[in-house]
């Protein structure tokens, strides 16, 4: 056994040797001659291995050897990462029917969407934490810090080639803001094989969809990828139009084998349904009220986002990867609505309030420089990289501060009215924030089967902010230390247990829009202990992952109990649970995948202030976190063109409160979707969502009395075609 397991993890201790026994397993084995030539270290943001996989016996999702750079900036595979590491392919977005980033990153182990109109419509919740200040958002690996609590790209699936997740905190790759976990949107890249796809669809509710892609070879040393995607829809409820587009594209320079550099440009806008929810009695939903939209008549929610991205990587020799990554991201967001809704379930009247227009210009340049070094250390394999990054990022706000004004209207019958606030709009205020990071991280091994991996990152934030109506100023330095470090020990080949202790960090509010009260506080600190197992099995055809975990957020902010005017950075948070996941090849045309999180979420140490008094909270669930959630698909292939899918995704019980008085109840939703492939260049698919038509509330507001309905039924034919 010994011999052959040296065997196995000869050149790079790479599983080379181990699929050369399992000739089914051709993904692998792909990935295998990729990992043996010079460019391996090209990172998988640019070029993975396909995870579209021709034999028929394996899984169609990316297996657990595949190599991402989420979970680790090193390029290891989820069976050599001491974490918690998933991807989500384009394959299964397309099966699926997902058109919407949050709808895709859902499908994976212990998400939750948290999306709302305020927060972009794109926070999600996991292991216990939710936001944009706990769950962070990358697109192509690089972070658009979030203003206000608010993030708006990426939101398109068009152009993903994939969804890497990790599940706990993050601060030791990406800096404060990930207690819970990350989301990293990899779009597709240039590919010197020409190929184009158009896309048509059509849907109740008068959803339209085009699409665009192609891709190819400019010369020798040139390839671009160019995409569009466009969706309407009239929406689901009253008044609910809504309108997105996204564009751009990439052109890579090969200079040599040893030396690329790509552009890339992304552009999104959108106009989303002005919809900010329903209001409900004691925490029941009037279904009467399901299609009801009581927004004012002229609201306006806007967003414009743009990317651009100059990377280059340069493979000095065989075992060293050099990369850098230039990035200026740009947002512009406008808010004109009233969002809270009041019912008074005896008169049947609507109280309408926070009429407000927010208007939000945000600018971040950055740029990140790491270098990979892969070799030998003291005769044990290796491999280290360092680097560093750095941000500006400016931000004002506009608004029309304190937001007064407020409306009656029937419940069942009512003129919307117009937007209407004796507030003007003004410049509000303006923000620079400076951001410097030191980063490392290194995989040793100390022997064939068992290997430490273990990272640092320190990080440095400059802060200064300036009241536009008065001129007054004040700034805040921050700094955190975080650093994870593992154990992964190899059974076998193909099955790996871990465990690791990891140390983050999170704002007290959105760090680039602090207010001045927030400057008297540090950031808030999280520790996190994880244990698991991940197995890939049957020859390919399937894998399954078990983890444990328990996070515990300490320095939130708490009132203190003597004088409830005053915040004090006392409270504490914390999390403990279990998640499994797995995808299996049945047989007999059979697939199905799955995976399920329970938790338990509590305050520990939380008050909070009623009527003027404080009130202690510990032992309460936080607001919108649910304890249980899980998702199932099942695939059944009945000819070689004919494909069936039918999936639920289940969300446990929620507080819509602090005080866990108010019930959002639990949920399932079923989705159906049948694809035939006509010719060798057509595909025509089918996709029914909500199939029972269930009414649910993705989130809550207004403590519970405010529920933001998921989307009713619907159904939507797709053409495909490809040249």
């Amino acid at each position: 056994m010994g011999r052959d397991w040296n065997s196995a993890h000869s050149s790079r201790r790479s599983r080379c040797g181990y699929q050369s026994r399992r000739p089914k397993r051709t993904a692998l084995a792909v990935l295998c001659v990729l990992s043996a030539s010079p460019v391996f270290a090209d990172e998988t943001t640019s070029t993975l291995p396909p995870v579209v996989v021709n034999d028929t016996n394996s899984i169609d999702t990316a297996p657990l050897a595949t190599p991402t750079r989420t979970g680790s900036r090193l390029g290891l595979s989820s069976l050599d990462t001491p974490a918690s590491v998933e991807t989500v392919t384009a394959k299964q977005i397309t099966e699926r029917g997902d058109q919407s980033v949050s709808d895709a990153v859902t499908r994976a182990t212990g998400f939750v969407s948290d999306g709302s109109p305020g927060n972009g419509g794109t926070a999600l919740s996991v292991r216990g934490f939710s936001g944009q200040e706990s769950v962070m958002t990358l697109y192509d690996g690089t972070r658009l810090y979030p203003g206000a609590g608010t993030m708006t790209y990426p939101f398109d699936t068009w152009s993903v080639d994939r969804i890497e997740v990790l599940r706990g905190p993050a601060s030791v790759l990406y800096g404060e803001g990930a207690i819970g976990g990350v989301v990293n949107v990899v779009p597709k890249q240039p590919q010197r094989d020409h190929a184009t796809t158009v896309q048509l669809g059509i849907g109740t509710e008068g959803q339209k969809h085009v699409a665009f892609d192609t891709t190819g070879a400019l010369g020798a040393m040139l390839s671009y990828r160019f995409y569009v995607s466009d969706n309407r829809s009239n929406g689901w409820v009253d008044r609910g139009e809504s309108h997105t587009t996204a564009l751009g594209g990439a052109l890579k320079l090969d200079v040599s084998p040893r030396l690329s550099f790509t552009l890339d440009y992304d552009y999104g806008r959108q106009r989303p349904a002005t919809y900010l929810g329903t209001p409900v009695n004691d925490g029941a939903l009037d279904t009467s009220l399901r299609y009801k939209n009581y927004n004012v008549g002229n609201p306006l929610i806007a967003y414009m986002d743009q990317s651009t991205r100059l990377s280059g990587i340069y493979h000095a020799t065989d075992g060293i990867t050099i990369r850098d990554q230039l990035y200026y991201l740009t947002t512009n967001r406008h808010y004109r609505d009233s969002e809270s809704y009041l019912l008074d379930p005896s008169t049947r009247e609507i109280t309408r309030s926070d009429y407000i227009e927010i208007i939000h210009h945000e600018r971040q340049i950055g740029n990140r420089l790491d270098a990979t070094f892969d070799g030998n250390a003291m005769g044990h394999a290796n491999r280290f990289v360092i680097g560093a990054e750095a941000n500006q990022i400016t931000f004002q706000r506009d608004s029309n501060t304190p937001f007064d004004g407020s409306s009656l209207v029937n419940a069942d019958s009512f003129d919307p009215g117009v937007f209407a606030s004796s507030d003007p709009t003004v410049p509000e205020f303006y923000t620079r924030t400076r951001q410097a990071a030191l980063f490392a991280e290194d995989r040793f091994e100390l022997t064939p089967r068992v290997s430490v991996v273990g990272g640092a990152r320190y990080d440095y934030v400059d802060f200064w902010r300036q009241q536009l109506g008065n001129g007054s100023t004040f700034s805040k330095t921050l700094s955190n230390a975080g650093w994870r470090l593992g154990l992964v020990y190899q059974l076998t080949p193909s099955m790996s247990v871990y465990g690791q202790y990891t140390r983050g960090a999170d704002s007290v509010g959105s760090l680039i829009t602090m207010s001045q009260a927030q400057t008297a506080f540090k950031l808030a600190t999280g520790q996190q202990l994880e244990a698991g197992v991940k197995q890939d099995i049957m020859n390919g055809r399937g894998f399954w992952t078990l983890a444990l975990y328990q996070i515990v957020k300490k320095n939130l902010l708490s009132q203190d109990p003597i004088n409830p005017a005053i915040q004090q950075q006392v409270g504490e948070q914390s999390s403990r649970g279990i998640e499994w996941s797995g995808a299996f090849k049945l047989g007999w045309g059979f697939s199905i995948e799955a995976n399920a999180a329970l938790l338990r979420a509590r305050y520990d140490d939380f008050n909070e202030t009623v009527n003027g008094v404080a009130v202690s909270r510990a032992g309460n669930v936080p607001l919108n976190i649910p304890e249980q959630t899980a998702n199932l698909w099942l695939t059944y292939r009945p000819a070689a063109d004919w494909v069936i899918g039918s999936g639920l995704r289940y969300v446990g019980r929620r507080y819509g409160d602090n005080a866990n008085s108010v019930d959002v109840p639990s949920y399932t939703v079923f989705d159906l979707s049948a694809q035939w492939q006509a010719t060798r260049q057509v595909n025509v698919a089918l996709y029914l969502r909500n199939l029972a038509n269930r009414a649910y509330a993705v989130t809550s507001a207004n403590n519970g009395t405010q529920w933001l309905l998921g989307p009713a039924r619907s159904a939507e034919v797709v053409a495909t075609m490809n040249f």
